[in-house]
């Protein structure tokens, strides 16, 4: 009686080691976007560098964000960022797209500079951002909302940075 009581419970010991030792899921949360730095160029363009920040706790394989800036009060423009690039966990990294503002967004950022250092312009992205988790094979698509405001950057003209 002793040994299939033995038996049993060395089976369900085996069983319950053998459950964990599957490959520990990382957990997956959606990343951020905020503006780093805008650049008003010659011609109206927006050289925009764009912070894409790793929520996980694994790396992930970012390819594109799409979605649309409000400034201000503003109607939106579209914002299509192809990003291309590997972050780790818990880290961060940049990239630049160049966009057409509109002619009001191009005002409210002239506004902006001729208050100097003291003023900020609010700006906010939604869109949705196409990532590889660590270990997966297929891409997942994650809703991602960034918003803050701009200040102008003393002594550099046309550059405003976001804190």
């Amino acid at each position: 009686m002793r040994r299939i009581l033995f038996v049993r419970v060395a089976a369900l010991v085996g069983l319950a080691l053998l459950a964990g030792c599957g490959p520990a899921k990382k957990s997956v949360f959606p990343p951020t976007i905020t503006f780093q730095e805008v650049t008003a160029k010659p011609g109206g363009t927006w050289h925009v560098t764009l912070r894409v920040r790793n929520n996980s706790y694994g790396g992930m394989s970012f390819d594109r964000f799409q979605g649309t800036l409000q400034v201000g009060q503003l109607p939106g423009v579209l914002l299509d960022a192809n990003i291309a690039q590997d972050i780790p966990a818990f880290a961060a990294d940049v990239t630049q797209v160049d966009l057409l503002p509109t002619p009001e967004m191009s005002r409210a950022l002239a506004e902006l500079a001729a208050k100097g250092s003291s003023g900020g312009l609010a700006y906010d992205i939604r869109g949705q951002i196409t990532a590889t988790p660590e270990k997966e094979t297929k891409p997942s698509t994650y809703p991602v909302h960034g918003k803050s405001w701009l200040s102008p950057v003393p002594g550099i003209p046309d550059t405003y940075r976001s804190p």
